[in-house]
């Protein structure tokens, strides 16, 4: 008989609504019977295509004895870290700061007031050596609540005070401001978290560090900051466009990309980026598309177009529903073939994307050894087994660029077109023949913060690209979200959609992600409706998530009653948190329609307040927040605009437009003065713009910085000496 969770829109929850496990969702229901029962309860916290989330399930979640143990001495609660990442943030914080290491399926022992006392992430369902597995860990925890309940609760309530000091102990503003200038501040972070970049630098295989590899796409954006301010030409500027580009190329031939079906996986587990995690996630894809459209203006190079591109046949392809929202993800895992009984007997990692050599012989014939010496192919598979300790991959070939495209064409006596086109044909018959095997779990729920990820990318793509079809895309995209989960009355966003709109209001990471989005959009499109959207969504993230006392934003929004803690994010991590966009968001909205702001305050003024909120991380790890140290550096440099005067749709006004978008960006912002409804507005909360017209009905741009515009622009050789490009 199915559980609670039967009655729940997440794919993550619906996975366990058949678990004899007593599920229920996170909300009063469960903390009522925790406390009427003096149970404690325990939290399980993970996503629907996580892999280790699936084994936890399968040994533990679906054996009838474990559920026993659970059922009779807790309350068993689940959630989608997805839909409610208030909440995975304060227990991840929790476990972290208990274990030094974090993951899912995040396991957490809470009181029934929501205290954590104990926690872990995956647990196996056996006894090793210094680690209980996972029934004899709830016997003891059960026992434990029975016979020391004083010294559990005692130990909660040590747990919440440390998370409080961390998110509350700012320094007062007068010692803030009694410390190095900002400017000085921003410059000697900037310079150590270089540093710290060049110095963890794989100079080999690209990125940082050693495995596992993330493809932390802050890290890169930062890197093109540096480039941008120092000059793509200078000695600073060549080691940060070569430590990106050496990243990104490595990334593009490794087997984190999918070759034969495009897009990226979560990660690498080797340093060389050769085999990966396999889950495919959104926020993944827009960002590495961000950071190969700006390799693409810092180098001119097309392959960095090509791999944007890539990513976004991808998202077309798999992730893009048929009312214009993105998907979550694609799982890590599938059926090994379509005849098995039980799922999680035949369900594999990596079992949809991996190749025997006999199948690709069988599939490409007379081509075979040509692509398996491009692709690595071996006949006993080319996954280490030190590397697949699962022996899930054993034999199986992940496919991955050992040569290059000249060397191959060379060894086969053809031209390199002639070589890509040969390979191109390949893996599209490897793509047919994949289509057929079960495909891993699509995780259909659409979730606004990642939307509007994916919203920056492929209008930066418009841009980048020249191509109107992506700048269309994230209309639709943006049109959802507008539709399906936004509340225009009460001018709020919902954080996800699947099949309607869930319970749960947006979170500090859906308005700055989305209002990021927006703007992009706008810079786009030019059409003002975006900007304005934007405008009224910024007023109610500085109503909803701000700190009055310390500056920056919570993760959640005030009066939330099912958090014991409000907490910020200070790390730049697989997203960038919700105060560095913001921040940068608030500089941009600032650029665009003045100073306006909410409880007193300008935009600038919030924005400076907001990274000085975090100085204390920054300043003494800046590679902690790299996106936050861009948007300090938009903050301190003069207000930059170019204003297009003309027709946003003709081709004059389009061909100055794209003069913007040929180098790397030096953070101008671009305002369309069309004459019609947008100028009238924006001439509103700018009142300089009014009077721009286009010279002799010629489209014409406007440079400006500071409070001072140059001589009008009306060709693109006038415009490109005016920016400095000449």
């Amino acid at each position: 008989m199915p559980n609670a969770l039967a009655f729940e829109k997440s794919p993550y929850l619906l996975q366990h609504a058949a678990n004899p496990v007593n599920w229920l969702p996170w909300g009063e229901a469960a903390f009522a019977r925790a406390r009427t029962e003096e149970k404690p309860i325990f939290l399980s916290i993970g996503y629907a295509t996580c892999h280790w989330c699936h084994v936890m399930a399968h040994e533990s979640f679906e054996d009838e004895a474990a559920a026993a143990l659970l059922n009779e001495h807790f309350v068993a609660i689940k959630v989608d870290r997805e839909e409610r990442p208030d909440v995975d943030k304060v227990y991840m914080a929790y476990v972290q700061a208990l274990t030094g290491h974090g993951g899912w399926p995040l396991s957490a022992w809470l009181t029934p007031e929501l205290k954590p006392f104990f926690g872990g992430t995956y647990f196996s369902p056996h006894d090793r050596p210094g680690r209980a597995g996972f029934a004899t860990l709830l016997r003891a925890i059960a026992r434990g609540w029975r016979e020391e309940r004083p010294k559990l609760i005692e130990e909660s309530e040590r747990v919440l005070r440390e998370l409080r000091e961390k998110t509350e102990g700012r320094k007062p503003t007068a010692e803030r401001a009694a410390e190095a200038d900002l400017a000085e501040a921003a410059g000697e972070a900037f310079e150590k978290g270089f540093q710290f970049f060049y110095e963890t630098f794989d100079a080999d295989c690209g990125g940082f560090g050693g495995a596992p590899k993330f493809p932390r796409a802050s890290n890169l954006a930062f890197l093109f900051r540096c480039a941008a301010q120092q000059g793509v030409t200078s000695e600073l500027g060549v080691a940060a466009l070569e430590m990106a580009g050496h990243t990104l190329r490595n990334m593009s031939q490794g087997g984190i990309h999918d070759h034969v079906g495009g897009g990226y996986h979560r990660y690498a587990v080797d340093p060389a980026w050769a085999v990966p995690h396999f889950e495919k996630m959104l926020y993944d894809q827009a960002q590495i598309a961000l950071n190969a459209l700006e390799m693409k203006q810092a180098s001119g190079d097309e392959r960095y177009a090509w791999m944007a591109r890539d990513i976004f046949a991808y998202v077309a392809e798999r992730l893009t529903g048929t009312d214009g929202g993105f998907f979550s993800a694609e799982d890590a895992d599938s059926l090994v073939d379509a005849t098995g009984r039980d799922a999680h007997a035949t369900a594999k990692e990596g079992a949809f994307y991996g190749w025997d050599q006999t199948e690709i012989v069988a599939v490409l014939g007379g081509d075979a050894e040509f692509f398996g010496g491009h692709f690595g192919v071996k006949a006993e598979g080319n996954v280490p087994a030190e590397i697949d300790p699962q022996g899930e991959l054993k034999g199986k070939n992940v496919l991955r660029q050992v040569r290059s495209l000249a060397e191959s064409a060379r060894l086969a006596g053809l031209t390199t077109e002639q070589a890509s086109n040969r390979l191109q044909v390949a893996l599209e018959k490897l793509k047919a023949v994949r289509a057929a095997r079960p495909r891993p779990l699509l995780d259909d729920k659409v979730i606004t913060a990642w939307n509007g990820l994916m919203i920056s990318a492929l209008a930066k793509g418009a841009r980048v690209l020249g191509e109107r079809a992506y700048g269309e895309t994230a209309q639709r995209a943006a049109e959802f979200v507008e539709r399906e989960l936004g509340d225009a009355d009460r001018n709020v966003l919902y954080r996800s959609w699947r099949g309607g709109r869930a319970a749960s209001e947006g979170f500090a990471e859906d308005y700055a992600f989305f209002i990021q989005g927006l703007i992009d959009l706008y810079e786009a499109t030019f059409a003002v409706r975006w900007l304005q959207w934007a405008e009224r969504l910024q007023a109610t993230m500085d109503a909803k998530f701000w700190d009055d006392a310390g500056g920056g934003y919570f993760n959640s929004a005030a009066g939330a009653t099912d958090l014991v803690v409000r907490l910020k994010d200070d790390y730049d991590g697989a997203e960038p948190t919700p105060s560095s966009v913001a921040a940068m968001n608030l500089i941009r909205l600032a650029a665009f329609t003045g100073e306006m702001g909410v409880g007193g305050m300008t935009r600038t003024a919030r924005a400076r307040r907001c990274v000085e909120a975090f100085r204390g991380h920054w300043a003494e790890s800046p590679q902690g927040l790299p996106q936050m140290l861009c948007a300090i550096e938009r903050l301190l440099a003069p207000s930059r605009q170019v204003v297009l005067a003309g027709d946003p749709g003709a081709e004059d006004f389009r061909a100055l437009a794209a003069v913007l978008d040929e180098p790397l960006s030096a953070g101008w912002s671009v305002l369309a003065a069309d004459g019609g409804e947008g100028q009238r507005w924006l001439a509103t909360r700018a009142p300089w713009i009014e009077a721009m017209a286009p010279n002799e009905g010629k489209a014409t741009a406007f440079v400006c910085e500071g409070h001072t515009c140059e001589a009008p622009a009306t060709t693109v050789e006038q415009l490109r000496a005016r920016l400095g490009q000449g």
